[in-house]
C-alpha cells in the first residue's frame, strides 16, 4: 500500500493510512475520529478490504458498519466468525480510543466475542455499537454488540484495553 491509497464514499475522499504520531500527542480519541470522518486524518486501511466503515462516535461510544460478503464465508456457507469478532473488536476497541487524552494510546489485551446466531452473506449491513464499561488510568473495559439491519443480535463481547502513555 502506498502513501496516497484512497477511498471515495457519499462524495468524500478519505485518504488511508496510519495516523501521524502528532495526532496521538495534540488530539483527544475523540477528537482523531471527528477528524477521520471529515477526511483530515487517514482512515485505517483494514476498512477497505474488510467492508467494515466508521459511522458515528462520542466519548465512550463507537458505531461502525459491515457489509457481510461472500469473501468472508467459512466453509458451512455462514460467515466467518473471524470476520464478525473484527467488527466487535473494531467498535469495542474504538470506543476505548473515544476517551484517550492527549498523549495516550491503547492496545488491546483481551477480546471475548460470543455469537449467538449466524450471519448470512446476503444479510445486509450490519451494525456494531462498542461502549465504555470502565475506563481507569492504566485499564479501560467495553462491551457491545452487532445486529442485523432487522435489529436482531447476532452477537455480543467485550474488550479490554491497556492505556499506555509514553514514557
Amino acid at each position: 500500500m502506498s502513501d496516497t491509497d484512497t477511498i471515495t464514499e457519499d462524495g468524500k475522499t478519505h485518504t488511508l493510512g496510519a495516523l501521524p504520531k502528532t495526532a496521538f500527542s495534540e488530539m483527544t480519541g475523540l477528537d482523531i475520529f471527528n477528524h477521520m470522518m471529515a477526511g483530515n486524518l487517514p482512515a485505517p486501511p483494514i476498512m477497505v478490504h474488510s467492508n467494515i466503515r466508521m459511522k458515528e462516535f462520542e466519548e465512550g461510544r463507537a458505531v461502525f458498519t459491515g457489509m457481510p460478503a461472500k469473501e468472508f464465508l467459512n466453509p458451512l456457507g455462514t460467515v466467518h466468525g473471524g470476520w464478525i469478532s473484527t467488527l466487535i473488536d473494531t467498535a469495542l476497541s474504538c470506543a476505548v480510543h473515544t476517551t484517550l487524552k492527549p498523549g495516550e494510546f491503547y492496545t488491546t489485551t483481551s477480546l471475548n466475542v460470543n455469537m449467538v446466531r449466524p450471519l448470512q452473506a446476503n444479510s445486509g449491513e450490519v451494525v456494531c455499537e462498542g461502549r465504555i464499561v470502565h475506563r481507569g488510568s492504566r485499564l479501560a473495559t467495553s462491551e457491545g454488540d452487532l445486529r442485523d439491519k432487522n435489529g436482531k443480535l447476532i452477537a455480543h463481547g467485550t474488550v479490554s484495553c491497556m492505556i499506555l502513555k509514553p514514557s
